[in-house]
């Protein structure tokens, strides 16, 4: 394979449909949330090719860095979104050839920390991307400091470009999440009801979206508004 030229491998690594830039309600984060779809807009040069977020669960890491890819290739681009806490098993040959990409996403990044040939091949891989003038998109639970990483020039590498902390959204920004998700499936999500489910269900943002899909579902199915009784019967609340 000639060097620069992207890989293909059996992954069984899909994006989600609903992960794009216009299902998240970006809250705190409206600033990243631009910087995102500069990096991902192949006709446009962003102020850094180098981005790094890091932040808890519920912030929307995976989401960001899926719609980004998203929207790379829709404009055209070749994007790789790669969950490397997902993809382990495969090695770091997984690496090689992936600086031949427009747009390559690294997300779950800890999972390499303390796996000294994971390291080595990350170091070499950002340096590559670096030469090519490519884009990369990272995602960890923590700062490039704070991950444990046994190799200095990685953590001082993985510095080098824009590194933003997401900031987890309150009950107003998860109640707007909710409405934006509703919307998006043609459901009307009154104010009430959303703040009802945020008061009786899990408060985690994966959770509050499977209780939506179960919600959307059992409202085709009945042919049933979302109203504060049909969801505490549906929820069993």
């Amino acid at each position: 394979m000639a060097a620069g030229q992207p890989v293909q491998l059996p992954l069984g690594v899909k994006l989600r449909d609903e992960a794009t830039f216009d299902s998240y309600f970006s809250g705190p984060n409206a600033g990243v949330l631009a910087v995102l779809q500069s990096l991902a807009n192949p006709r446009e040069l962003p102020a850094e090719l180098c981005v790094y977020l890091w932040g808890p669960t519920g912030s929307g890491r995976s989401h960001l860095l899926q719609a980004a890819c998203h929207r790379m290739a829709e404009a055209g681009g070749l994007a790789m979104y790669l969950p490397l806490d997902e993809l382990m098993a495969h090695g770091p040959a997984l690496l090689e050839g992936m600086e031949g990409f427009d747009l390559l996403c690294l997300d779950g990044l800890g999972a390499l920390a303390g796996q000294d040939d994971w390291e080595e091949a990350l170091f070499h891989l950002y340096n590559r991307i670096q030469q090519r003038q490519g884009r990369l998109l990272i995602a960890a639970t923590a700062a490039p400091r704070a991950l444990n990483f046994n190799l200095p020039d990685l953590v001082s590498r993985l510095g080098w470009g824009l590194v933003y902390q997401l900031q987890a959204l309150d009950d107003e920004g998860k109640q707007q999440m909710l409405k934006l998700r509703a919307e998006r499936r043609g459901l009307q999500l009154p104010d009430e009801v959303a703040r009802y489910i945020l008061s009786r269900g899990a408060r985690g943002m994966n959770e509050l979206f499977a209780a939506l899909e179960q919600l959307d579902q059992a409202s085709l199915q009945a042919q049933h508004r979302l109203t504060i009784p049909f969801v505490k019967r549906v929820m069993g609340w």
